[in-house]
């Protein structure tokens, strides 16, 4: 048996981006499905401002899994209006809310679409929209942006700063470390299911020279780790 993730402890700011950073393997997406109680930990406690989490709570969460999936015969609107509801809005406002998110993420003319007619990038915004539809305090969004062109990347982007601009908190996975450098405030650096290095930003970097990459801080932590380990 693989041990996913051990003593893991993260404490996420309120409204910051907090990137959730590691190898492929390094137990993020397990951590997330903890969180979002899809899996069950074997021990430990997971807190919303002080709360103990339960299936309540996670309805205050907005979430996008790293497996995306939409219902492929629905019309786009549609759907998006479907996820609104499912997220515990009235049927009018989460039609009035999907209206809003397709022209606000240029899908507006795709309304009447069937989602399989979509791009996939098209069709990730729409998962994108449907998991922050209902304006959530938390919004944890796993490897958002696999598969996305430079422009949805950059739509994205701007998306999760505005989030976070307005209280929002927002966690995300990633490999993709220049995103991770440009938006994040916190990271935590998990390798081997346990974390590495956790913290703000720029505290981490100052425990490097001052022109470090993230990249760099990144690849000399896991090395040295895998050398302690060994």
């Amino acid at each position: 048996a693989t041990l996913a993730v051990e003593r893991l402890s993260l404490a996420i700011p309120r409204g910051s981006i907090y990137g959730l950073l590691g190898p492929n393997g390094a137990g993020k997406t397990t951590t997330i499905r903890m969180i979002m109680r899809i899996t069950l930990p074997d021990s430990g406690e997971i807190l919303l401002a002080g709360t103990p989490m339960d299936d309540e709570l996670r309805e205050r969460i907005g979430y996008l899994p790293e497996e995306r999936g939409l219902y492929r015969k629905m019309k786009v609107l549609e759907h998006l209006a479907f996820l609104g509801e499912v997220r515990g809005l009235a049927r009018p406002e989460a039609g009035r809310r999907a209206a809003i998110w397709l022209e606000r993420l240029g899908l507006a003319e795709k309304a009447k679409n069937k989602v399989e007619e979509l791009s996939k990038g098209m069709q990730q915004k729409v998962q994108f929209a449907g998991a922050v539809i209902h304006e959530p305090e938390l919004v944890i969004l796993d490897e958002p942006f696999t598969g996305l062109d430079p422009i949805a990347t950059k739509m994205f982007k701007d998306e999760i700063a505005a989030m976070a601009k307005r209280g929002t908190t927002v966690m995300f996975s990633t490999h993709v470390l220049p995103q991770a450098e440009e938006l994040c405030d916190h990271i935590c650096l998990v390798n081997r299911g346990r974390a590495i290095l956790d913290g703000r930003l720029d505290a981490v970097r100052s425990r490097f020279a001052p022109d470090t990459t993230l990249e760099q801080i990144f690849l000399s932590s896991v090395e040295a780790d895998h050398v302690a380990l060994a």
